[in-house]
């Protein structure tokens, strides 16, 4: 029998993957190259499935022999390996994104007289309306917890931003730009305590208790699907650190974050301006042990964030407590710096990364804001967060229309540089279905 391949992503698995299964078969034995979480991540939005569980259901369809990794978009590593006789694909990549890739599979098979067959496409099914059907649907708790731990793993860099409320969560869900046509979006979400309390009217001192903050997270997990990184300040005291590891958990939410300082809390970008205290090594690692053994599921991070630098107490103590909170179980490392130059932070990043080149780094580009996230990611950083973008940028846009409104008494003036009512509704998941 002749070799057969075929590369799909198969997240949604519908008629059309079926019937160029079906056709596949009548030139022979059919192998199916799957990308990987990695390959998709490159260009669109994570799987809903993982790879193993979207190989499941491939590899029991009738008509599939086997089923390989594909690692990129680039079919080339995998059809010089296997030198199939036919490669099988819709005949919708002639034009845009996928033309190139068209025309690197024809010169390969070239090499040894292999054919490309375009089938015609399946029309009446559309994946992009399929997906949407399941945004609409939303997530589960177990789905959008683990997320993040596989979204670190599938991407060199992953971009999370703040949000403060479930209006500003459907921008992060939402919102995408193409760039040399990629399709760029944000990761994740950042619960911010900063922006949170501020949303309120409340200082940042950690005035807005659990529950209130709760509240809010509630109202973003039931408009969103992407995961959250919820911000909780020092963490409080041991036995209050420890419900909110297993209410986070429960609800969904991905990783906590807490830094290691004590005493009433104190924004970090006041550094050494005001008193600030940081917490000793021995108990914040006690801190996150107890953290640790509340979790019940192993895909809930801890994150430790360190403010030695925002303290002037200088890189050798950053690394380590660095390297102590990570023996201590802490599942990622988030190291902060009020510097308008990021030179401290990236000196962090490359000694951290000789002694550990797994363990994600966190950082946040508040204050450094003109290094880009591919720089970072060269610096061996895993997670950029923008931490009060959102919330800074609504203040702003909210006083000049409430100005123009009475400036002008009347609202025709600012009419156009506001968002249409039907824009804000069609924002809501569900409200159109």
């Amino acid at each position: 029998m002749k070799k057969v391949y075929i590369g799909m992503s198969a997240d949604l698995v519908h008629p059309g993957h079926m019937n160029i299964i079906k056709k596949a078969n009548f030139y022979g034995d059919v192998i199916v190259g799957l990308l990987t979480d990695e390959a998709i991540a490159t260009y669109k939005r994570l799987p809903f499935m993982a790879f193993e569980q979207r190989k499941a259901v491939i590899e029991n369809i009738k008509g599939v022999v086997k089923v390989v990794p594909q690692n990129t978009l680039d079919y080339r590593p995998n059809l010089k390996k296997i030198k199939p006789d036919v490669v099988i694909h819709g005949d919708d990549w002639k034009e845009g994104v996928q033309r190139k890739t068209r025309e690197q599979v024809i010169e390969t098979l070239k090499e040894w007289g292999g054919k490309l067959v375009e089938l015609p496409y399946t029309h009446g099914i559309s994946s992009s309306l399929l997906k949407n059907a399941e945004m609409d649907i939303g997530t589960t708790p177990e789905i959008r917890l683990r997320l993040l731990r596989r979204l670190i793993l599938a991407k060199p860099l992953i971009k999370i931003m703040e949000v403060h409320s479930a209006l500003s969560s459907l921008i992060v869900e939402n919102v995408y730009k193409n760039v040399d046509s990629i399709r760029c979006e944000y990761d994740g979400m950042w619960a911010s305590s900063l922006t949170g309390s501020t949303s309120k009217g409340k200082p940042d001192i950690e005035a807005v208790d659990l529950t209130a903050r709760l509240n809010t997270v509630h109202e973003i997990l039931e408009a969103t699907t992407k995961p959250i990184i919820y911000d909780a300040d020092t963490g409080g005291i041991v036995e209050h650190f420890c419900y909110t590891v297993r209410t986070l958990e429960r609800l969904g939410v991905s990783a906590v974050i807490i830094e290691d300082k004590t005493g009433l809390k104190k924004n970090s970008l006041f550094g050494s301006e005001v008193k600030q205290t940081q917490d000793t090594i021995e108990n914040f690692c006690s801190k996150i042990k107890k953290g640790k053994s509340s979790q019940v599921t192993a895909d809930f991070m801890i994150i430790a964030r360190i403010e030695s630098l925002n303290l002037n107490k200088g890189i050798d103590d950053a690394l380590k407590r660095a390297h102590s909170y990570i023996e201590a179980g802490a599942d990622g490392i988030m190291i902060h710096s009020k510097s308008t130059e990021p030179y401290e932070v990236l000196e962090f990043c490359s000694k951290f990364r000789e002694n550990n080149s797994s363990t994600p780094i966190v950082v946040v580009p508040t204050t450094f804001n003109k290094i880009t996230t591919k720089e970072l990611a060269e610096a061996g950083v895993n997670v950029v967060i923008y931490g009060n973008h959102l919330l800074r940028a609504s203040y702003p846009a909210m006083i000049n229309a409430a100005s123009s409104i009475l400036e002008h008494d009347r609202s025709y003036e600012v009419e156009g540089k506001l968002m249409s009512i039907k824009k804000i509704l069609k924002l809501i998941p569900g409200i159109h279905t």
